[in-house]
């Protein structure tokens, strides 16, 4: 049998467009995942931390530069569970931890350890093909944002959800024209409230009777 190295890779490799951000406060711009999204990826793919997956907190340390700048780093070991192996990688985080701003304010970030040990996390968890999509360079192109947001709608559908629409389609087109029509028509559109895409299909499928239903007439 042929194993497929790159399967836990394929699946991590797409982000959802809901769960990118702009990069802020760096001398650079570009995207990144946001952090609390790649945890409930992680656990979709190892189950619950501290049972599937995990991490601690190697070191950290404050490396100082002047009076006013400073740098905290992290180094972060990741471990998770997968086909009944377990895997274990370290990466470094770091965030400014004191500056001063554009406008020559001191500033203190308290939250800097934190935000150290989550950008050690996230990398990690990029070593994995978590977010790959982002990291390889591919969210700079438009055209595959939308393809990336069309993948990710595909996942959230209800597979029942999707049969039943089905059914109401079908149902359409089996319906006589006139009353049986309007009436079988009203209770699919009921029945798909604000889901905008059902409501589509649905009216696409009420059309295309009514064109053969014309079209039969013409004949």
């Amino acid at each position: 049998m042929t194993t497929d190295n790159k399967a836990l890779w394929k699946r991590a490799f797409t982000t959802d467009p809901k769960a990118v951000k702009p990069i802020t406060g760096k001398q650079y711009n570009g995207n990144s995942p946001k952090p609390y999204w790649i945890i409930e990826r992680l656990t979709d793919e190892f189950g619950p931390c501290g049972i599937g997956w995990g991490f601690s907190i190697v070191s950290e340390r404050i490396e100082r530069f002047s009076d006013t700048d400073s740098l905290h780093i992290a180094v972060v070991r990741f471990w998770y569970e997968y086909q009944g192996k377990r895997g274990e990688l370290e990466q470094i985080g770091q965030t400014k931890a004191s500056y001063l701003s554009s406008k020559d304010k001191f500033i203190i970030d308290e939250d800097a350890p934190k935000k150290s040990v989550t950008d050690a996390l996230v990398k990690c968890a990029s070593y994995l093909g978590f977010a790959g999509d982002i990291f390889s360079g591919r969210w700079d192109d438009s055209r595959y944002v939308a393809e990336a947001g069309a993948e990710w709608e595909a996942r959230k559908r209800d597979p029942a959800r999707d049969s039943t629409l089905a059914d109401w389609c079908s149902a359409i087109q089996a319906a006589a024209t006139g009353g049986e029509l309007k009436t079988t028509a009203a209770k699919a559109l009921q029945w798909a409230g604000n889901d905008t895409d059902a409501a589509n299909r649905i009216n696409a499928a009420i059309e295309a009777k009514k064109a053969t239903a014309k079209a039969k007439e013409a004949a």
